[in-house]
């Protein structure tokens, strides 16, 4: 039976190292779990190099498995049960295997007596800044349970905003591809063998016909030239996204872009509205929670919006008067502010913001899937139109001939 040597975690501070005989990686792994092990690394010791962890380890976590274990989690808490025994129920429920090796690393941590914040925080790629300073502020006021709820509101959400505007895009993006498959395949297959058959006519070809053949004969030949400068420009887009005030310029190009950028920018207000709200809801202080919010926004030019916004309040202007300032954030955003910070209810006035705008988002959707349908369609029946109304314009032209 073949060796292994292992190196995982027994807690925050603590690696162990040994060597375990079994059958397989695989039963290695299994072992170290039932000891309540993190895996590092295994390796078999006859082997010249560590063997890979197997794919189930390195599963993407998606933000819905966050958002489930969120729901959970605060159901399990406002069930009565202990926190530490939540999140070990938890782990054994998750099916997500790299989430539970997470929430077992947590729950170590709680155990050696760190606070849930604090072993969430060990984790930035799983959760947000957003979701620790909330968490953390939960435990400070003693409403965990409330906090997190308020979490799993806010994710799914998220996800349901996500989902829509996904569905309402999906059947033009499909009719979009089965239009550059078909064209393709008119181009590189059924028209090079048609032309072949024009070849034997001594008549000059009507201009369409000679267009549309040369094209053909430029995708069949230098298809590869194509998809190179294709891959070069997608290169280039993300570079240029990394390079000083690049992902600005391209934020800003988003923003200026019909329909999609008001969609684009609706979607960032209802975000920015919903955040916003549930930090204020929990207690964090305006300025501190803006400064959280400026990092939850993608798009660069409102999250300059927001540094702006955040230095101003923090000069002793009105949140509502620092977003008048700005150009980003309509009249009514900046009014319904107002009233929420002169009633005293500002997290109630920044939720309605966000569910007016989240209705918004919804129009525009279907307003873009509206005008995007038929569009592709038109589009798709003039390119087929015109690849066969030229291969049949030569037939037309030499019965002219025969008569």
């Amino acid at each position: 039976m073949p060796k292994f040597a292992y190196r995982a975690k027994g807690g925050p501070k603590e690696v162990l190292q040994g060597v375990i005989e079994a059958e397989s990686q695989e039963a290695v792994l299994r072992e170290l779990d039932r000891l309540g092990y993190y895996p590092l690394s295994v390796e078999e010791t006859g082997g010249s190099s560590p063997s890979p962890l197997p794919f189930s380890l390195r599963s993407k976590i998606l933000p819905r498995d966050v958002t489930l274990f969120t729901r959970q989690l605060s159901d399990l808490l406002g069930s009565g049960v202990t926190l530490a025994r939540s999140l070990d129920l938890l782990s054994r429920q998750t099916e997500n295997r790299s989430l539970q090796l997470i929430i077992e690393d947590i729950l170590a941590f709680v155990k050696d007596g760190g606070t849930f914040s604090q072993g969430l925080a060990r984790h930035p790629k799983i959760f947000t800044s957003l979701y620790v300073g909330l968490v953390e502020a939960g435990e400070i006021g003693g409403a965990l349970e409330g906090v997190l709820g308020r979490l799993a509101d806010f994710g799914e959400k998220e996800e349901e905003t996500k989902s829509k505007i996904m569905q309402a895009l999906a059947y033009p993006f499909l009719i979009c591809v089965v239009g550059i498959l078909t064209i393709a395949f008119l181009l590189t297959f059924v028209i090079p063998k048609i032309a072949a058959l024009f070849q034997d006519l001594q008549t000059l070809l009507p201009l369409p016909t000679r267009i549309l053949i040369l094209f053909s004969h430029l995708i069949s030949t230098f298809w590869w030239v194509f998809l190179a400068s294709l891959f070069v420009l997608l290169i280039l887009f993300k570079r240029m996204g990394q390079l000083p005030g690049g992902a600005l310029a391209l934020d800003r190009f988003k923003l200026k872009v019909p329909l999609f950028g008001e969609l684009l920018r609706k979607s960032e207000i209802a975000r920015w509205g919903r955040t916003l709200g549930t930090l204020v809801a929990n207690g964090i202080p305006v300025l501190q929670a803006i400064e959280i919010v400026s990092k939850t926004v993608d798009n660069q030019v409102l999250r300059q919006e927001m540094d702006r916004t955040w230095r101003e309040v923090r000069e002793g202007i009105s949140l509502a008067e620092s977003l008048a300032h700005g150009t980003q954030f309509p009249t009514f955003v900046t009014n319904m502010v107002a009233v929420g910070e002169e009633s005293g209810s500002l997290e109630r006035a920044l939720f309605k913001v966000a569910d007016a705008f989240d209705r918004e988002v919804d129009q525009t959707t279907k307003q873009i899937t509206t005008l995007l349908e038929p569009i592709m369609i038109l589009t798709v029946a003039v390119l087929v139109g015109f690849i066969v109304v030229s291969m049949l314009l030569p037939i037309f032209q030499l019965q002219g001939i025969v008569r």
